[in-house]
């Protein structure tokens, strides 16, 4: 590895407005290297990401590129100098097939397919609509497409955010051999395994600014999010997670009863109980059936078999408002689900209120205000650009979403993957306020694909595989290693080859690669 910056960016800035999205940031990249750029969310990296690929403009700063200046105005001048982005999210066209979006942007149909079968995705019909296309997939497509144009520097924005441990685990290895090959990856992610385990650096930016370039060695985290919070790190600290709280509520009827539960063809005699004050986890892969149970339980799609009781009570959903009703609300993973994006932080929050109207007559307005107010307060959501929810970042988003159910009193809350994409200090802020939920006696249903968060914030864990429950774990015995052991569907005591996860402490420079 040489010492002179493939990639080399200083005093970049960018305002909309008041608003400073980057005040003075800097980024340098050597051939080889994976790089890690992190921050909070509404640091600036994104916006730095997308300045460095063409998609808007710095308003000042210089960009090099192998020691020459380089004014890249637009994404197809960024791909020819050899920088390439995967953004949050997926930009495939939704009503084009796949085969079609390759053609948009002149991507090598046969290096995308072997780029594609690589990323662990063997089946891939080239004639599949993008819209009906999961996710996950899709962001692992986005990926092959780049890697496909083979890039000098692929930046990589949360790639990882939206998978499973299995695709996870491909794109790591992949992202591994890119700089063992000699070319470069800025890598942005908030999972700390993912950072140890793949990158050499990382560059860290609060409020627009870089504030420290760190060497990735062990024990580093701490100094990382030290720089990332800043004075933000004494108030996000989460308090210990109760202990006995289950216990003491598990004896009483369950707030949720889910038994025999079937849907399609997905998920197959799934049961377990929800208690009053209790915070229960759901682990599984991509694919085992955990978005089904999820919709099913919000009332967005009709169970096939089985029944839902709720404080004793059969009930059948054909509409997530019945759903609602029932005092169920479902926090989903891709805000943007749940979100009017053009509307302000109040609207979002106040519209169960609207929705609750049952005839004519005067609006509590006082009411409303009151109650909107105090979930603002509760969860310190920065109203700065109150004027449209979509000009929030990600994690203020979030909060938003969760707001909107604490005022509105729901008592059993359905959060799929709610710390996605997410700064970690906002991730420590969700986590506090879920169990501060359960002390309140309301009741969590909890996907993560981030297995370390389980530790942090549930009761008890329940592991989904093939569309059943195979494990259920009290929190005590759910480390990771025995997580993923029940998720890939292994009996207890039986160690599973996770590879590159495995081992979060390991480095590219200090481990042998990954097996493809």
């Amino acid at each position: 590895m040489t010492t002179s910056p493939l990639l080399d960016a200083t005093g970049v800035a960018k305002n909309y407005g008041a608003v400073a999205a980057l005040r003075n940031a800097s980024l340098s990249v050597l051939p080889g290297e994976v790089h890690a750029l992190m921050g909070a969310n509404g640091a600036g990296k994104s916006t730095l990401v997308k300045i460095l690929t063409g998609a808007i403009h710095a308003d000042a700063g210089r960009v090099l590129i192998r020691g020459e200046t380089r004014d890249i105005r637009s994404p197809a001048a960024a791909r020819r100098a050899g920088l390439l982005p995967v953004y949050q999210e997926p930009s495939l066209i939704p009503d084009l097939d796949v085969l079609s979006n390759l053609r948009l942007t002149g991507t090598p149909v046969e290096p995308f397919r072997a780029w594609v079968r690589e990323l662990g995705i063997p089946d891939l019909d080239l004639r599949d609509t993008a819209r009906d296309i999961p996710l996950a997939v899709l962001r692992v497509l986005d990926l092959a497409r780049a890697l496909a144009v083979e890039p000098d520097v692929l930046l990589l924005d949360e790639m990882t955010a939206a998978l499973p441990a299995n695709l996870a685990e491909k794109v790591l290895e992949v992202v591994r051999r890119q700089g063992d090959s000699g070319r470069s990856v800025i890598f942005i992610s908030h999972r700390f395994v993912e950072i140890s385990a793949l990158c050499d650096r990382a560059t860290v930016l609060r409020d627009g600014e870089t504030v420290g370039v760190v060497d990735i060695v062990p024990g580093v985290e701490e100094k990382i999010v030290e720089l990332m919070l800043g004075a933000r790190i004494v108030k996000t600290k989460m308090a210990a997670r109760p202990t006995g709280q289950a216990a003491s509520t598990a004896a009483s009827r369950p707030r949720l009863s889910v038994r025999n539960l079937r849907v399609g063809t997905k998920l197959n005699d799934v049961s377990f109980d929800l208690a009053n004050g209790e915070v229960v986890g759901v682990v599984a892969l991509e694919g085992q059936g955990q978005d089904e149970l999820f919709a099913a339980l919000a009332g967005s799609i009709r169970p096939s078999g089985g029944t839902i009781e709720v404080d004793g009570q059969g009930v059948k959903f054909t509409h997530p408002s019945d759903a609602i009703r029932a005092g169920i609300a479902y926090v989903p993973g891709d805000r943007t689900e749940a979100l009017a994006m053009q509307r302000s932080v109040h609207e979002n929050i106040a519209l169960p209120f609207s929705a609750a109207l049952r005839k004519w007559g005067p609006i509590r307005v006082h009411k409303e205000r009151t109650v909107v107010a105090s979930a603002i307060a509760r969860l310190q959501i920065d109203t700065r650009a109150q004027g449209e929810v979509q000009r929030l970042s990600g994690g203020n988003q979030q909060k938003v979403t969760i707001a909107r159910w604490i005022a509105a009193n729901a008592r059993t809350i359905l959060c799929f993957d709610p710390t996605r994409g997410i700064d970690v200090g906002t991730k420590q802020e969700i986590y506090k306020l879920l169990r501060e939920l359960a002390g309140l006696d309301k009741s969590v249903l909890f996907y993560t694909s981030e297995l370390e968060e389980v530790q942090r914030v549930c009761d008890r864990v329940i592991v989904i595989f093939g569309g059943q429950v195979v494990d259920i774990f009290p929190v005590e015995e759910a480390d990771e290693p025995a997580l993923m052991r029940a998720a890939y569907g292994l009996p207890r005591g039986v160690t599973a080859d996770v590879g590159i996860l495995a081992d979060p402490t390991s480095h590219p420079s200090q481990t042998p690669e990954a097996a493809p």
